[in-house]
């Protein structure tokens, strides 16, 4: 048996490969709320092989949103949503997932599938968005900075939406403090310019995150609880892999079982030339540093790449997007090409 079809155990829940997918943004929602076609983008996955399925970024708030297409688990009726293609995605043999999210001063734009690009105005649906400091993304609308309250309320929204994950019986719950939402926002001296408890110092800075990390885990016990960080702002002053691995150990301390490595996304400044496994490296050094469980991300589309990566010992589990895109029978072709025998739906079994 290959390495990345060798199952993987995190917090006693099995994921029966290590070949996963990674949470991709739909805009396909409405007030928050899955429907059918989040039901068959994800459920078609597990049928493919798939050992861990992550639902998209969904917010744990309505100003959390990304756009205001996302999906969410801010009500008991999202989590009601969300347990039929969570049932549908474990009936299949995967492990369901989803990536709990607050998009922060990214907050209130217009969706991709729009081809548009900027901040929606309150007339259109839009709404005022909130950062650690009154700094606008490129040109967006200017954010409020949070005050104490308002860092109270977005602890209890992530706890409050992981309780939610876990009534929809997803397994897996992902923190995603990466790519320049809310979380990341606090990371990152670029974004944050704070002078109170959660700005400053490292230890400052990183104080919401190790909140939001307890709060979740002691939400869902039970769950296994990972965190994505964007390893480099890819920009001067900003955060990078040596606050990457530091912050790692504090999640973990936190109740964090694995940390999922991706990078960038802060600030459009960032300098970064994207190709095959681009942030393995990264991904590697938090490995190597802390003796976490890590997960690789960024253009892993080949198996082989993939098994190496894994028997390099620089990863314990590979994440991909498109590629599942592509082909939402990744696993089961990775399988035949690695020369592992998994077996696919048996309704599929006269293609293999």
């Amino acid at each position: 048996m290959s390495a990345l079809f060798t199952p993987l155990s995190v917090r006693g829940i099995e994921m029966r490969n290590r070949l996963w997918v990674s949470p991709m943004c739909q805009y396909s929602a409405v007030d928050g709320m899955p429907n059918e076609w989040h039901h068959v983008h994800l459920a078609q996955f597990a049928a493919g092989g798939a050992g861990l399925v992550i639902a998209e970024a969904s917010a744990v708030s309505p100003e959390g949103r990304i756009s205001p297409d996302d999906a969410g688990l801010w009500t008991d009726a999202h989590a009601a949503a969300w347990a039929p293609i969570v049932a549908a995605i474990r009936a299949r043999g995967a492990v369901a997932g989803v990536q709990l999210g607050h998009a922060g001063r990214k907050a209130s734009t217009t969706s991709p599938l729009t081809g548009g690009r900027g901040s929606v105005a309150a007339d259109a649906g839009g709404w005022t968005t909130v950062a650690p400091s009154a700094l606008a993304y490129d040109r967006f609308a200017v954010p409020v900075a949070l005050d104490a309250a308002g860092i109270e309320k977005v602890v209890a929204d992530f706890a409050d939406a992981a309780r939610r994950a876990v009534a929809a019986e997803f397994q897996v719950v992902e923190i995603h403090a990466a790519h320049g939402y809310l979380l990341h926002q606090f990371l990152s001296p670029l974004t944050n310019h704070r002078d109170d408890a959660y700005g400053g110092s490292f230890e400052n800075r990183v104080r919401l995150l190790v909140r939001v990390t307890e709060a979740v885990r002691a939400a869902a016990p039970d769950a296994a609880v990972f965190v994505r960080f964007s390893a480099t702002d890819a920009a001067e002053g900003g955060w990078d892999v040596t606050d990457t691995v530091a912050a790692s150990r504090l999640v973990a301390a936190a109740g964090a079982d694995l940390i999922d490595v991706s990078s960038g996304g802060l600030v459009p400044e960032q300098y970064i030339v994207p190709g095959p496994g681009y942030q393995v490296d990264y991904a590697a050094t938090v490995r190597r540093e802390t003796g976490l469980l890590v997960a690789a991300v960024g253009m892993i589309d080949d198996p082989t790449f993939g098994e190496q990566i894994l028997a390099d010992g620089r990863a314990d589990a590979i994440l991909s997007a498109r590629e599942w895109l592509r082909d939402p029978h990744y696993a089961l072709r990775a399988a035949a090409a690695l020369g592992d025998e998994v077996p696919a739906p048996a309704q599929y079994a006269r293609a293999y």
